[in-house]
């Protein structure tokens, strides 16, 4: 089951109050949105953006929740469809769900032998065995050394192409070296399969654009790369005023119930 992270850290900073309307671009398995649905009462309303189909497939119709299968790199575009306005808060969380790493069967962890896809939009063309199979070794050592910050980049890339072709997850785990962590390669796998990096950007930008004036904005992030984007994006925004001077992590207790909050930090801000 996949349990929301920060999930008391998402209510303060966006602290939503009763008829205010919230945007959730990441909606998963609902978690952050049925939270915000209960204190928004009695006619708030939340639209939910998940991109990967088989997960909207399942989920469940509630009482003033809009349910779009998309993606926020259009998300002004899917406010504007659905009259979706005014908005008072939006709610971005960069992670992949327990689902994805546990029963997608796509090859998002290293801890199980799953076909090389990676992808949260099936329909898309480019998957992981793809690159893998099919860029040359500059590239794969490019994408491992710019998303997965991996130092030993090169040499598994070079394997990588010595070993072709590359088709489930195992066979890639046994190419990557014991002295580094194997995360590193499937995150940078996954940041190139999906454009994530520059997913952000373009849907932080919208979303300030959606805000009404003192909105606000939460961004929870799982990895350096996700969070200095987050960052640079709100400190050079003349249009937010930052809520959280440092990214918040975790608390102790959050951790002894859930170990994949480890490495989750959100920041927020609001619209001046």
């Amino acid at each position: 089951m996949h349990i929301p992270v920060l999930k008391k850290e998402v209510l303060e900073i966006l602290n939503p109050k009763e008829n205010e309307n919230f945007v959730d671009c990441t909606l998963g398995h609902m978690g952050h949105t049925l939270e915000i649905l209960e204190r928004i009462k009695p006619s708030g309303r939340v639209l939910g953006i998940e991109w990967d189909k088989k997960v909207y497939e399942n989920l469940k119709p509630r009482d003033r929740l809009i349910l779009v299968n998309g993606s926020y790199v259009n998300l002004k575009e899917i406010i504007e469809k659905n009259d979706f306005k005014p908005v008072n808060g939006i709610l971005f969380d960069l992670g992949l769900s327990s689902w994805h790493l546990d029963e997608s069967g796509r090859g998002f962890s290293f801890r199980k032998d799953e076909p090389l896809d990676m992808r949260y939009d099936t329909a898309q063309e480019l998957t992981a065995e793809h690159i893998l199979n099919n860029y040359e070794a500059e590239e794969i050592e490019k994408i491992l050394k710019e998303y997965g910050e991996e130092r030993l980049a090169k040499i598994i890339a070079r394997r990588i192409v010595k070993e072709r072709p590359i088709k489930t997850t195992a066979e890639l785990c046994r190419l990557i070296p014991r002295k580094t962590k194997p995360q590193r390669t499937f995150q940078a796998l996954r940041i190139a399969v999906n454009d994530e990096l520059n997913n952000i950007c373009k849907g932080l930008e919208q979303a300030v654009d959606i805000l009404e004036p003192r909105g606000r904005i939460a961004v929870i992030s799982f990895h350096s790369l996700e969070d200095r984007i987050v960052k640079n994006f709100f400190r050079n925004s003349d249009k937010l005023q930052i809520l959280t001077k440092k990214p918040i992590g975790p608390s102790e207790e959050e951790l002894k119930d859930n170990y994949r909050s480890h490495s989750a930090k959100i920041r927020g801000a609001i619209k001046k």
